[in-house]
C-alpha cells in the first residue's frame, strides 16, 4: 500500500474496524468508517539508560477480507520509517543509520497478517510477517476493541519483537539498550456510511 498520512489511513481501516466493532448485517456492501486522527498513533519504545521512546508520523494500513468472518481478514500496515519521531534529533539520526533502520536502503517497516484469532469477547491474536530492514519474521500482534456496538469504537494493539532478529545488533555509545522492543497502536474511529459488515 501507498504511504499516506491518518486520513487515508481512515479510509482503509474502515472495514477492520466494522468486521471487529459491529454485528453482521448484510453481506452486499462494507460500512464505510472514518478515525480520528489526532487520536490514532503508532508508537514504540525500549528499555534503554536513557530513555529511547517514540512514533511514526507516516504509516498507511488496510484490511480485506475474503468472507464476511472477521477470522478471514489481512491486515496490512507499512510505516514510513523515517517518519521515526523521538522528539531528539540525535536519536531520530541514530534510528534511521545503517545500524537500526537503515531508512536509505529499507524505506518501509511492515506487516501482513497471516492468521486473525478471537481470543475473547474483545480480543484477538493476529499473526503475521514483520519486516525491518529488508528482514522478515514471523510475529504476532494482540489487539483489544472497545465501543462494540456503538457506532463509534477503539482498537488498541501490541507487539513485542527482538531487535537483533531484524539486524539491528549494533548499540549506541554510552548507552544501554535491550533487546526487545515493544510497539503501540491505537484507532479510533466512527461508522459514517453504509451498513454493518456481514
Amino acid at each position: 500500500m501507498k504511504l499516506m498520512g491518518p486520513a487515508r489511513c481512515a479510509a482503509q481501516l474502515s472495514i477492520f474496524l466494522a468486521s471487529i466493532i459491529f454485528p453482521p448485517l448484510s453481506r452486499a456492501q462494507a460500512p464505510i468508517f472514518e478515525l480520528s486522527p489526532i487520536e490514532s498513533w503508532i508508537n514504540f519504545h525500549v528499555k534503554s539508560s536513557v530513555k529511547i521512546a517514540g512514533k511514526f508520523d507516516k504509516w498507511d494500513a488496510a484490511l480485506t477480507f475474503t468472507s464476511p468472518d472477521e477470522t478471514t481478514g489481512v491486515l496490512e500496515v507499512n510505516i514510513q520509517a523515517a517518519s521515526v519521531d523521538t522528539g531528539s534529533g540525535m536519536k531520530n539520526r541514530k534510528l534511521k543509520s545503517r545500524d537500526f533502520f537503515d531508512v536509505e536502503q529499507n524505506p518501509l517497516i511492515t506487516f501482513k497478517s497471516t492468521k486473525f484469532v478471537r481470543t475473547g469477547p474483545h480480543t484477538f491474536e493476529v499473526d503475521g510477517d514483520f519486516t525491518i530492514r529488508g528482514v522478515s519474521n514471523p510475529e504476532k500482534l494482540t489487539l483489544t476493541v472497545s465501543g462494540k456496538g456503538t457506532g463509534s469504537g477503539e482498537i488498541k494493539g501490541s507487539m513485542v519483537f527482538n531487535r537483533k532478529d531484524y539486524g539491528m545488533d549494533k548499540g549506541i555509545p554510552f548507552i544501554k539498550i535491550a533487546d526487545h522492543i515493544d510497539v503501540n497502536f491505537h484507532l479510533k474511529g466512527k461508522r459514517v456510511g453504509g451498513p454493518p459488515l456481514a
